[in-house]
């Protein structure tokens, strides 16, 4: 399993008629297993290249190479939850095969057990996230897309709900895509880092993560910051010499 993203550009034409650039070209690759995290300043077309990549876009110049029988989970930015459903239904409602054990596993790994039959306008947004999650893991994907699913959670509730999509993205061998404004959800999480320009985007450093993930304790994750920082101020300067 494998995912090609060849992007060559992107533009957008205005309501006066004007042209306006996008993405530049994007080139990277995924492999089964592997976690890509996408890091990039708002509004640099991070959401416009994962529409792209899920398909959802077909005005672009370039290729976007996937098995075409990939099953594809998606957490959006918002939960996106049906308010006239309960949890389970609306889980189910994306996976309506998913097995009881399965759907049970879940819900116990993301603490949805007593929630099962409420309904959204019930739930607070961090648990509103977890049945999103939940919706996307039911149909066991072979191509995960999160896009910021830790955005408006306090740092508590954020490493809790990080540590959960990490135990899901272990227990099987899923091609994950995160998109995130957070250096540490993305060293925690990720296998590469795809550090993004302001728009049109462009893929400006790539950093592999040698250190398997069950492997960062808190020193590997600080001495890992430690060295993307040290990077990006020599970038930087490099930069202004030039």
């Amino acid at each position: 399993m494998r995912l090609e993203v060849e992007i060559t550009g992107k533009t957008f034409r205005s309501a006066a008629g004007g042209t306006h650039e996008v993405l530049a070209p994007v080139r990277f690759a995924l492999q089964s297993g592997e976690v890509g995290v996408l890091i990039g300043p708002s509004g640099c077309g991070k959401s416009t290249m994962l529409r792209i990549i899920l398909g959802l876009d077909h005005d672009f110049a370039g290729r976007i190479t996937r098995p075409p029988e990939a099953r594809i989970g998606m957490v959006f930015q918002e939960p996106r939850l049906l308010p006239w459903r309960s949890v389970e239904q609306n889980v189910r409602l994306a996976a309506p095969d998913v097995a009881d054990a399965k759907l049970a596993e879940l819900f116990k790994i993301l603490e949805l057990e007593a929630h099962r039959n409420h309904y959204p306008g019930e739930l607070s947004l961090g648990l509103a996230r977890r049945v999103a999650l939940a919706r996307a893991f039911a149909v066991e994907p072979d191509i995960l897309v999160l896009d910021e699913p830790l955005a408006s959670l306090d740092d508590a509730l954020a490493g809790r709900l990080r540590d959960e999509i990490a135990t899901l993205v272990a227990s099987r061998p899923v091609m994950t895509l995160l998109v995130t404004h957070s250096l540490d959800d993305a060293v925690r999480l990720g296998d590469r880092l795809f550090f993004l320009s302001p728009r049109p985007a462009r893929i400006v450093a790539e950093v592999p993560i040698p250190i398997p993930r069950d492997r960062r304790g808190e020193a590997e994750i600080a001495a890992i910051k430690a060295g993307l920082a040290q990077r990006t101020q020599g970038d930087r300067t490099e930069r202004d010499v030039s």
